[in-house]
């Protein structure tokens, strides 16, 4: 029962109650029943159920329902969500497995009640027991609305609009692409509806009409008119101005233009009438609300989504639903869940295709079912044998849609199949325009075919692209290759041409202007399609070296590596003579040496790429791309341990900058110049050059990154922070080496973030900040797996290994360093080396094997001493001095630490002498006997 006295004084007729689902609600007696029993409810819920009840279907205000409910007291918007919420716990909408609803929310305006509600009278006397008697209604509410689907998923939002406003509006036109749902939600909405027109509800299909001159007649017979006259409308008009009727029109696009017509003059005619129609293009009629239906929401991204947020989905669970009715005993675990998952995405959540591909999983199976969805799109599936023609196949589908159009439009569409993915009204006018179609008349026809629903317009502000469904795409395709090889050629080679320029004007850009072209990944699609027709036995050799050469920047700015070095190649080897020597050689061979040294390793490939982009780059006269070759040689040597090679390539980074004369290029070589002298060993002049690339260097942007293969400023922070804790200051060096590390991460470029991050956890196990190098690590290895860089792969295996001596679990961390030395040595990558090698001795010599450890030991100090790359040889001789120490060769440890800190010293590498010196205090403390002094 309500708690308190009403707060409202305008009271329901006391004589009246109200019904809805198992409730029944009596004002007078501020009274709510279930099932004919009491229920619990609290004063100010009350009257809010009361509000909403007596004008079902209609949007009450918040500042309405405010007014009515607190009409004295000024409260917050809060207050009303809070018992809006506790109504609808109550109520326990759909918990009986009906589907119940009651509440609806209009999202920033209010609240409607869109359950059916019978009104009840009360007859009174004054010793007699009220009775109840119905109000006269249709009995049964019997109409001709097809059944509802026992479950309309994903469509909670549209179904809440269109009910709030339909009762307000004459006419409303749910309009989509066909398959995407548009019937199935004007079926729910006329069930949910019938009872507010007290039954007045008739339900046209205009799909099976061939003959728009029988659209009246059509109506008539669904609303059980007899037509006498010779005038149908007439008589439905006759019969409309009597009341409230609700009037639901489905597939209107083929009779649109007789469609719109009736439904204007029934609008003028019969003022309580409301219409709703679907089409797959507005009616253009007269007081026409439009309600664009998208397609089912899906998860754009599969990746790093658990199964039961991936069955989250609206599309996700259409499919589950439907695979699980035709095949009862489906069970669906991760992986199958990321398979429907990505069957959803491909099928562009649309309802019809996803329906006919699940139907297909009860046949077939997921995996397979998938396959065959990603090795060709069929449109000639099957689905429901009761379906109507149209739908029984996404071809029968789509034949519908096409023979409705202009020549003109059809010839529009079968090109616009060219297209993967979205694209520009520019892009479309240049693909589809030609001598015998005019860009004028191509533009009318864009426009129609995004009017019928054929090609969907991306809504978003400042957009303007469009894309065709996958299904659309694959029937045009089909039509354009129907119409014959040359027109398909024609078609292709325009299409790879618009590419082409937008890709060269964007190269032609300053590196001011360039920024970078992440807003090209849209059109990766395209780009893929044209290379690949470029490079087939229909295209064009030169026009495909052009293209591959004006893609580079896109592969490498968004970390398509793979792709990078694939489409380079393959440009390289097709380059003819006119061709070799030019400023397209020097981009093709420096993206490939890149993209080689990142995914395959250090292969003498990588480095004869980028030793010819240098000298082309020094032939064509072009300093700034010599200063970037450079760059990319001098990290490719100091890779593979050749440090005397990576200095001589640093010293000519300084003459190039000196001759360029711009902060940016001298940035560029001290940062090269740091490196070298950090991993010499000079650290004094180490931080010097480094603190000077950090001074001229701008704040990092993506695409002086993207121009150099990894970012110079980053990897000059980075090294930095490991000059600071050698020189012994640790707070310092760890600041920086997070703040560097985080700058990398918000650049969005793997390569950069991995070089940050393998010189982080040096940092953090230096310092011994185990917590931090974990995290650190398993940020690096998710980095490296999910974009393929081989070599980073094999050093995560070597940096677990140093983590877990860290924990005393020797026999694991020889393990991982073995495996990981020895893959990093087939793939030339010796930089990681000495610390895995120092981490190596180690742990062998925790586990008792002190021959196996000096031998390590010996083996990396002889060839570091021969490479120049002298950083490690003061913590080298220290492990040295350990091993024997261990052994009982004291005089010899003690002669390894004398030679440790002597080089540390001479390093400035303060923070290696500080340890030299805590071994040799504890190695003496630990020769001498009890009882004596030391000296």
């Amino acid at each position: 029962m309500a708690q308190g006295e009403s707060q409202n004084p305008d009271r329901q007729d006391l004589g009246e109650r109200m019904a809805f689902g198992r409730f029944c609600l009596h004002p007078a007696k501020r009274l709510l029943t279930r099932d004919g029993q009491p229920v619990e409810i609290g004063g100010r819920s009350f009257d809010i159920l009361v509000a909403l009840a007596e004008q079902p279907g209609r949007v009450l205000s918040k500042r309405e329902l405010l007014k009515r409910v607190w009409p004295d007291v000024v409260v917050e918007d809060g207050s009303l969500r809070f018992h809006m919420a506790g109504l609808r716990k109550l109520l326990g909408e759909g918990a009986d497995g009906d589907g119940s609803r009651y509440i609806a929310t209009q999202v920033g305006v209010g609240y409607a009640f869109v359950a059916p509600v019978e009104r009840l009278e009360v007859e009174r006397s004054e010793h007699a027991v009220a009775v109840a008697q119905p109000v006269p209604a249709p009995a049964g509410f019997a109409t001709n609305i097809p059944p509802p689907l026992p479950h309309l998923i994903g469509r909670e939002r549209d179904l809440d609009l269109l009910l709030a406003r339909v009762v307000d509006t004459p006419l409303f036109t749910i309009a989509g692409p066909a398959g995407v749902g548009k019937t199935s939600l004007m079926i729910e909405i006329g069930h949910r509806l019938t009872a507010h027109f007290a039954g007045q509800a008739a339900f046209v299909d205009f799909g099976m009409l061939e003959n728009p001159a029988l659209v009246p007649p059509m109506i008539a017979g669904a609303m059980g008119i007899s037509v006498q006259s010779g005038d149908p409308a007439a008589v439905i008009l006759g019969h409309l101005r009597g009341g409230p009727f609700l009037l639901l029109l489905d597939n209107c696009e083929h009779v649109i233009e007789q469609a719109a017509e009736i439904v204007e003059r029934i609008i003028e005619a019969a003022p309580q009438a409301r219409i709703v129609t679907t089409s797959r293009e507005p009616l253009r009629a007269l007081g026409e609300h439009v309600h664009r239906l998208d397609a089912l929401d899906y998860p754009q991204e599969v990746k790093g989504l658990t199964r039961e947020e991936l069955l989250a989905y609206p599309a996700v669970e259409l499919f589950c639903e439907r695979a699980r009715a035709a095949d009862s005993t489906l069970e669906i675990d991760d992986a199958d869940a990321r398979l429907i998952a990505d069957m959803c995405q491909r099928l562009d959540g649309m309802a019809l295709p996803m329906e006919l591909a699940a139907v297909r999983v009860a046949t077939h199976g997921i995996a397979a079912t998938a396959r065959q969805i990603g090795e060709r799109f069929s449109l000639a599936w099957s689905g429901r044998r009761t379906a109507q023609p149209r739908q029984q196949t996404l071809r029968a589908t789509l034949d519908w849609s096409y023979d409705l159009l202009t020549p003109a439009e059809r010839t529009v569409l079968d090109r616009l199949g060219v297209f993967v993915g979205p694209f520009s009204v520019d892009a479309a006018l240049d693909v589809v325009t030609d001598a015998a179609l005019g860009s004028d008349e191509a533009a009318m026809a864009l426009d129609d075919l995004s009017a019928k629903s054929l090609i969907a317009a991306n809504r978003a502000r400042g957009s303007g692209t469009y894309r065709l469904l996958e299904m659309t795409r694959a029937y045009a395709r089909e039509k354009l290759a129907a119409r014959g090889a040359e027109e398909h050629r024609a078609t292709t080679r325009r299409h790879a041409m618009f590419f082409l320029s937008e890709l060269e004007a964007i190269a032609a850009q300053d590196k001011a202007a360039f920024q970078d072209t992440r807003s090209l990944r849209p059109q990766l699609g395209n780009i893929r399609s044209a290379l690949d027709w470029s490079f087939g036995p229909e295209g064009d050799i030169r026009l495909a070296v052009r293209l591959a050469t004006a893609s580079m920047r896109v592969f490498l700015n968004l970390s398509h590596l793979v792709e990078c070095r694939t489409w380079a190649a393959r440009a390289i080897a097709a380059l003819e003579p006119d061709q070799r020597g030019t400023a397209m050689e020097l981009e093709l061979q420096g993206a490939l040496g890149i993209a080689l040294m990142f995914t395959r390793g250090n292969t003498p490939e990588a480095g004869e790429a980028l030793a010819r982009a240098l000298e082309v780059a020094t032939l064509v006269e072009d300093r700034w791309s010599r200063l970037c070759m450079l760059g990319r040689l001098h990290i490719f040597h100091e890779r593979i341990g050749e440090y005397a090679v990576a200095m001589a390539h640093a010293e000519q980074a300084i003459a190039v900058a000196e001759e360029i004369g711009e902060p940016e290029a001298l940035a560029v070589a001290c940062s090269l110049s740091g490196i070298s002298h950090h991993l010499a060993g000079d650290q004094t002049r180490a931080r010097r050059d480094l603190e000077r690339a950090l001074e001229n260097s701008p704040q990092s942007q993506r695409n002086l990154t993207i121009a150099y293969g990894f970012d110079h400023r980053n990897r000059s922070g980075i090294a930095l922070a490991r000059v600071l804790w050698l020189a012994g200051e640790s707070d310092a060096a760890q600041h920086l080496a997070e703040q560097t590390v985080a700058e990398a991460a918000a650049l969005d470029h793997p390569v950069t973030h991995c070089i940050a991050l393998i010189w982080s956890l040096s940092v953090h196990l230096w310092m011994g900040d185990v917590a931090r190098a974990e995290q650190a690590l398993r940020t690096f290895r998710d980095c490296a797996q999910v974009d393929a860089l081989g070599p980073y792969i094999a050093a995560a295996q070597g940096f677990g290994g140093e983590l877990a001596i860290e924990h005393g679990r020797y026999a694991e961390a020889v393990e991982a360093l073995e495996e990981s030395l020895s893959q990093l040595r087939g793939a030339r990558y010796e930089l990681l080396a000495t610390p895995f090698s120092i981490a190596l001795a180690r742990g062998l010599a925790a586990e008792g094997r002190l021959a196996d450890a000096r031998r390590a030991v010996e083996t990396t100090i002889a060839r570091c001493t021969a490479s120049g790359e002298r950083i490690a040889l003061p913590e080298l001789l220290r492990i040295k001095a350990a091993i024997a120490g261990a052994g009982g060769a004291t005089e010899d440890a003690l002669a390894a630490l004398e030679q440790a800190g002597a080089v540390a010293r001479q390093q400035g590498a303060r923070a290696w002498e500080m340890r030299v010196a805590a071994d040799r205090a504890g190695l003496l403390a630990h020769s001498v006997s009890p009882g004596a002094t030391e000296r």
